[in-house]
């Protein structure tokens, strides 16, 4: 019989119960399991079953599930003897992160003290065993109150795991979920230092110093600097996104993918279900399919961008839009269907994201955003082992995703961007020039990485941001590149129309330098003197365009003033 599908449940055992639409990933427990490791850490993009699968792991080992054969029978893990004998054998103690976003860090404090409290009242039997000491039962009083100091919220796991242990007389599971929820918006919002000082001591006492551990798992979308939260910790097993395993356990196999389309009378969408959702890899597996994006497909029967629209992306915006002229770049080349090699070095710092353009598409990467169409290996020129990783956009849906968000860059601090488009296309100079000034008065500080003033910080970080927008605005229209090569040199930004009735559109941005030209109209006529004298048009003519279909502007820059001509 068809399951029913179920949108956003990640408890197993409502999941079992309730026969909800659930592709088998028990096998993940077995593999787990023998693999030995002492602390696991599991890297995967936002909702592709990382809490489904903790949940799934502690119903199968915790205690309180003993005797739950219900919830495994008919699944893999279920055909082994040796594994239906392991099933609700351990003291497990489940947690998670992934609720922990706020603004800063004392409400960060407040709330994981509150996953702390609420965890140590489920095991609140406890406090009344003759296990515990008088000390020992005030420790936990005082954790169950959520008013902690640090010191004492920093062994609240430790703690627990042995009073567990003590109390069942065998070591205890530790299951941490979305253990970097918090550190990501601590970078967003700025408080990274306080953050990781605490949570440091946190790990370091719960998964390093903790004889009463059997094993620990954690899962999260990046895998956090060595250096700056896991110093201490030499005992972790670290898994990503390029490591060849558990490559089938999180999200779906294209095999899964086609089965369930065939289930649910939609087989004739194979290819477009390839198309907007294909393109993750893990390890060496390729056609790995988002998870939320399958289920709410199945259920609606509609094509949508369900993955990217469940969450604020304001952390890949953040990166990108405040990134360097390169960044965006690179953005301007992969949007339009092209790749870039990188080195990656999946240990993410992230108070160095500001300066360090690897650490940003190595997160994106983590994130789920770009996939690894291709890696090379080899020696340096210094007989260093290298690693050059070939990225892309993922899928369609990750494009759609970032069209979107390029677009409320502007649209979101001034209406006056999209009448500047319809000024460009009809060749209205001053109209052009009027409502630029108002989105670079409005948008400019927001292209600012932070690190200087914007009225002195270089405004290619603000026009490579505005020709990302044009390409998301325009794109049906024209084909617009950036920096590439056409007659004697590099233009800016050129518009390629896509139909006879468009003219092409050659833009040279400069920026105002006061010992060369007195004004910026002197500045707009040397951008237009480049462009002639560099012959930019030659690529346009050599693909049929008549000259006098081809439009040249001289963007001249001054601060947040902008000069058109």
């Amino acid at each position: 019989m068809r399951q029913t599908i179920g949108i956003g449940i990640q408890d197993f055992e409502k999941i079992r119960m309730r026969n909800i639409f659930y592709v088998d990933k028990t096998d993940f427990i077995r593999e787990w399991w023998e693999s030995n490791d002492d602390v696991t850490l599991i890297t995967r993009p936002r909702r592709f079953g990382k809490t489904l699968n903790m949940s799934m792991t502690e119903q199968f080992f915790s205690l309180e599930y003993k005797g739950r054969s219900d919830l495994f029978e008919g699944l893999s893990i279920w055909e082994k003897e040796e594994y239906r004998k392991l099933q609700g054998t351990y003291p497990v103690i489940s947690l998670s992160f992934a609720g922990i976003k706020e603004n800063m860090y004392s409400k960060t404090y407040e709330h994981i003290c509150q996953v702390l409290s609420k965890l140590f009242n489920r095991f609140d039997y406890i406090k009344i065993s003759k296990k515990l000491t008088e000390g020992e039962r005030g420790f936990f009083e005082q954790i169950e109150s959520g008013s902690i100091r640090e010191t004492e919220a920093a062994v609240a796991l430790h703690n627990l795991s042995d009073y567990l242990s003590r109390y069942y007389g065998k070591k205890v599971i530790i299951l941490l979920d979305e253990y970097d929820t918090p550190m990501q918006e601590a970078y967003v919002y700025g408080y990274w230092e306080e953050l990781v000082s605490f949570t440091r001591s946190l790990f370091n006492s719960t998964f390093k110093t903790n004889p009463y551990m059997e094993r620990g798992l954690m899962t999260g979308i990046t895998r956090v600097s060595r250096e700056s939260m896991f110093s201490d910790l030499n005992n972790l097993k670290v898994v990503t996104t390029t490591t060849n395993k558990y490559t089938d356990a999180f999200g779906f196999t294209e095999e899964e993918v086609f089965e369930r389309l065939d289930e649910y009378g939609m087989s004739e969408e194979k290819e477009r279900v390839k198309f907007w959702y294909d393109g993750f890899t893990f390890g060496k597996r390729r056609d790995i399919y988002n998870p939320w994006s399958i289920i709410n497909l199945l259920d609606t029967g509609e094509f949508d961008t369900y993955w990217a629209n469940t969450s604020s992306n304001s952390l890949a915006g953040k990166l990108i839009r405040e990134g360097s002229p390169e960044v965006k770049r690179v953005f301007e080349n992969i949007m339009a269907g092209g790749t870039f090699k990188t080195q990656i070095d999946e240990q993410i710092v992230y108070n160095q994201l500001d300066m360090d353009e690897s650490a940003i598409f190595s997160l994106l990467l983590a994130s789920g955003y770009l996939k690894v169409q291709s890696l090379k290996t080899g020696e340096d020129a210094y007989g260093e082992w290298e690693e050059t990783y070939e990225l892309a956009i993922t899928n369609y849906e990750t494009l759609r995703m970032f069209r979107g968000m390029i677009a409320g860059w502007f649209r979101n601090y001034t209406p006056s961007y999209n009448d500047f488009i319809k000024a460009l296309l009809v060749d209205d100079i001053k109209a052009m020039n009027h409502y630029m000034n108002k989105v670079t008065l409005a948008t400019f500080s927001s292209f600012d990485a932070g690190n200087k003033p914007s009225e002195t910080t270089e405004p290619e970080r603000f026009y490579h941001g505005f020709v990302l927008g044009l390409m998301v605005d325009l794109t049906n229209r024209y084909a617009i590149t950036s920096n590439r090569e056409s007659g004697f040199g590099r233009y800016d930004v050129m518009l390629k129309p896509k139909k006879d009735m468009d003219d092409a559109i050659i833009i040279e941005f400069k920026v105002h330098d006061a010992e060369e030209e007195k004004t910026l109209g002197e500045t707009v006529q040397a951008a237009l003197l480049q462009i002639e004298e560099k012959c930019y048009a030659a690529s346009l003519i050599a693909e049929g365009i008549e000259p006098d279909r081809i439009r040249k502007y001289g963007f001249a820059f001054e601060g947040k003033k902008v000069l058109i001509g």
